[in-house]
């Protein structure tokens, strides 16, 4: 069973919708015996880096995730990937969870380029990335972010893509995963990611 942390974030029905296209179980909860009982944990989410740690905070969910990212296979999607790290631009002070070592920062500005970035992006996919099994360098997957991440250890970016700037869009470290895009929403590239997670 995958669980599917529900923190009042958005994207948690199209994760949990394209899961079971997969024929995967999978359920969405905040109960800390169900996550940490589960196969596999993903971590999704839309919105503020800031109002995200917050409810994380108010629903005790902070310890759990990382209990569970100790264990198991464990996969961030966008503000998912951008929580797992220390801080975020966007909500200065506020510490991340700190899982991973680096700092999300704005996109810079950029003449003919729309913040935020919406919209499908090529990966220059590093050999070996156990997400990426069976997909081809320079495949489309789809972004929505005005921040991005810059991880602190270039051996733990599998993918990276390039809008305004080089940004790190997949890191995997040991049994932890993450994407700033959104596997859910990007046809079957994303659907051959999610498969990669729920096999491994």
């Amino acid at each position: 069973m995958i669980a599917i942390i529900d923190y009042d974030a958005g994207n948690l029905k199209s994760v949990e919708k394209a899961l079971h296209y997969l024929g995967e179980k999978a359920t969405i909860t905040r109960d800390k015996e169900e996550i940490l009982g589960a196969d596999r944990v993903i971590l999704p989410g839309v919105g503020s880096f800031g109002d995200a740690m917050g409810k994380l905070n108010n629903y005790g969910l902070v310890d759990t995730i990382k209990e569970a990212a100790q264990k198991k296979p464990f996969l961030g999607i966008c503000l998912g990937l951008q929580l797992l790290f220390e801080s975020s631009e966007e909500s200065e002070g506020i510490l991340g969870l700190g899982i991973l070592k680096g700092q999300i920062v704005r996109i810079p500005d950029c003449a003919g380029l729309k913040i935020p970035h919406i919209g499908w992006n090529s990966l220059d996919i590093k050999d070996g990335s156990k997400l990426f099994k069976g997909i081809d360098n320079q495949s489309y997957v789809y972004f929505v972010h005005s921040y991005y991440l810059k991880a602190r250890n270039q051996e733990e970016v599998a993918a990276t893509t390039n809008y305004s700037t080089l940004i790190h869009a997949s890191v995997e470290k040991g049994n932890i995963f993450a994407c700033q895009f959104h596997p859910e929403k990007s046809g079957e590239v994303g659907l051959t990611i999610l498969r990669n997670f729920a096999q491994l």
